[in-house]
């Protein structure tokens, strides 16, 4: 897979339309070709102390931040016509689609690729687990800010363009 749009959300809370920053990493030609970053408004507006603690974000970060549709806005022409890879894409499926609900958005059905299941049929038991930053080291990638939208969909794309 040389084209596609590794994407990572995190959550403000156990809602999955809680998304309170996203990171996209765009690789065509299988290089590096754009990355976007981008703090949102929650909705529900409220973070869990768990979510807080994962990744460091609060309401001090995402008051004065855009809404969705508009961050979306600006993805959305970044990512058109390319595959989205994700770790762990379940989730990050999840939350695209519950915010695109929130907001009565139309769902574009996009097409979504899992590096963690990618990893555990590559990698197998040769691996301690397939946590993010053990199959981005397995893959040459050094993931320094775990739990950042952006540095995890860095990391992603790293691990898409080794075993994808």
């Amino acid at each position: 897979m040389t084209d596609f749009a590794a994407i990572d959300f995190e959550t403000a809370n156990e809602c999955p339309s809680s998304v309170c920053s996203v990171g996209i990493v765009t690789v065509r030609g299988g290089e590096i070709a754009d990355r976007f970053y981008s703090l949102i408004h929650p909705e529900p507006e409220y973070y869990q102390w768990f979510c807080r603690r994962v990744h460091g974000l609060g309401p001090e970060d995402t008051d004065a931040a855009q809404v969705f549709p508009y961050v979306w806005e600006k993805i959305e022409p970044l990512i058109q016509g390319l595959p989205l890879v994700a770790h762990n894409a379940r989730f990050d499926e999840c939350c695209l689609k519950a915010v695109f609900r929130v907001y009565r958005m139309d769902y574009p059905d996009y097409v979504f690729f899992d590096t963690l299941g990618a990893s555990r049929r590559h990698f197998g038991h040769s691996l301690p687990n397939h946590q993010l930053q053990t199959v981005a080291a397995a893959c040459g990638y050094d993931l320094v800010q775990h739990h950042h939208a952006l540095a995890d969909a860095e990391a992603c794309a790293r691990i898409a363009l080794e075993i994808l």
